[in-house]
């Protein structure tokens, strides 16, 4: 009857590891958190230096606004009408038509709105012409090209000597200038004022009423 009353204790581990194991996978799992943690702190870094990449190429390149071009395309004589009048009492005059087509070159990330642009033709300085640009809007990275009808004379001119050798040499050198203004509205987001500034050399054959030479900065 004894033997019924007799206490069982439970078997100690037959190698004494089961603590030591327990600790050990503990130990790995916490290695294995601290590895995920730096991983993860390194994607983290390298998404900030990425978007820090991304808006530094977007502000530098993309929203930078560069400045629009305002040229003189090319020129078409419609009529020129000259009279030297050497030895004569009336002075040396010219009048002329012809066709110009501007241009509006714009190289930003989005468009270009100028407004009315007044085009000054002049002759040894003087004011021989004008012609205005009406307000428009140059696209996306675009050019804008814009055909126009120009009258010219020299009726206002006080000085006729150059252009009495100028009309004997047969050539009638004017210049075209302009300042346009407006506005670069960049990705839809922000608008900047910009102007350009044109200046033309137009060189006029006028035994051949054709353009000579035509050079804009």
């Amino acid at each position: 009857m004894a033997e019924k009353h007799q206490q069982v204790f439970p078997l100690a581990p037959a190698n004494g590891h089961s603590r030591s194991d327990t600790e050990s996978g503990s130990s790995d799992a916490k290695e294995l958190k601290r590895k995920k943690r730096i991983k993860l702190a390194i994607y983290i870094a390298i998404f900030v230096v990425f978007q820090c990449i991304v808006l530094g190429v977007f502000g530098g390149v993309i929203m930078r606004a560069k400045t629009p071009k305002l040229r003189i395309n090319n020129i078409d004589i419609v009529t020129l009408n000259k009279a030297n009048n050497v030895g004569s009492s009336s002075p040396p005059s010219f009048d002329m038509k012809f066709s110009a087509q501007m241009k509006v070159k714009n190289s930003n990330f989005g468009p270009y709105k100028f407004d009315d642009t007044t085009v000054f033709f002049t002759y040894a300085g003087t004011a021989v012409g004008q012609v205005t640009i009406p307000k428009g809007k140059a696209g996306f990275k675009s050019n804008k090209k814009i055909n126009l009808d120009v009258d010219l004379s020299s009726a206002k001119l006080s000085n006729t000597a150059e252009l009495s050798r100028d009309l004997a040499a047969g050539t009638l050198t004017l210049q075209g200038k302009a300042t346009m203004t407006g506005k670069i509205e960049l990705m839809f987001i922000m608008k900047k004022k910009k102007s350009t500034n044109m200046d033309c050399t137009i060189v006029i054959d006028v035994n051949q009423n054709k353009l000579q030479s035509l050079n804009c900065k």
